[in-house]
């Protein structure tokens, strides 16, 4: 397939458009189809692809979406960077709802996920000690502090697998661990582009504070219209961040992500 785009956007819960007028593209992969059609446009002068992760109507469950078959197609465009972004609960009091954070770890504990490219004979060891781009997560905390929006530069998200959400015990034990976020679908997409050559960074949108944190004095619990209302302003402040961020990208990538299979195979 001819290069069609350079910068790769998933869209996570309600955002499920980014691109004016796009064209849309059905890619098959290997692995089987994508969440969605892929939507190609140009934002700042770059050629950029856009795929929702859970589909336009929001019809894959965590667990259910093809991941390999989502980051394969990315990269037959051409993309060598993707962004994304994902809804998130917040482990921690200082990490409030409206918050943004630029993960620099992850945990996993999702199960039965396909989570690599490389099943054999060739056998792969990719490293990931440092899952994110630090790239492109420089520039991520830069756009969105300049857009006055409050950004944790660093911290963890532990990945779970979802559909269900944690229990009190399960949220308090990934919090007195130290992780600082809580989502559903981080795991295996970062690992993917990793093993792909692809840079990538997590932006995660708080959206409300996880069960376990509901008892702590100095948490409001959480209410659903609560959830709601900073759901829509983060979709909407995540789209202006996602334009600037494309923009201020270099064309030239600095990292060693496009290095990530050097010394990787036996």
């Amino acid at each position: 397939m001819a290069h069609q785009a350079d910068i790769g956007v998933f869209g996570g819960s309600g955002l499920y458009a980014l691109l004016e007028k796009p064209k849309e593209v059905k890619i098959e992969t290997p692995y089987g189809a994508p969440s969605d059609l892929v939507h190609i446009g140009a934002i700042a002068g770059r050629r950029v692809a856009f795929l929702p992760r859970h589909g336009r109507l929001h019809s894959l469950p965590p667990h259910m979406i093809n991941y390999r078959a989502n980051l394969w197609a990315m990269k037959s465009l051409g993309v060598t960077r993707i962004v994304g972004p994902c809804a998130s609960g917040s482990l921690k009091p200082e990490v409030r709802p409206g918050h943004f954070v630029v993960c620099d770890q992850l945990v996993d504990r999702t199960n039965g996920r396909r989570d690599t490219f490389y099943d054999g004979p060739t056998t792969t060891h990719v490293s990931f000690a440092q899952p994110y781009c630090p790239q492109m997560r420089a520039a991520a905390v830069q756009v969105i502090r300049n857009a006055g929006i409050v950004v944790h530069e660093k911290g963890t998200v532990v990945t779970i697998q979802g559909p269900r959400f944690s229990t009190v015990a399960e949220s308090r034990w990934y919090s007195s661990a130290g992780w600082h976020v809580i989502n559903m679908t981080q795991y295996p997409e970062a690992y993917l582009a990793r093993e792909l050559e692809m840079c990538y960074v997590n932006i995660s949108l708080i959206t409300d504070y996880d069960v376990g944190l509901e008892r702590d004095p100095d948490v409001e619990p959480v209410t659903h219209e609560a959830v709601i209302k900073v759901f829509n302003e983060n979709n909407e402040r995540i789209k202006r961040v996602l334009f600037e961020l494309i923009a201020l990208l270099p064309q030239e990538r600095t990292c060693r992500c496009g290095s990530a299979l050097e010394g990787a195979r036996l």
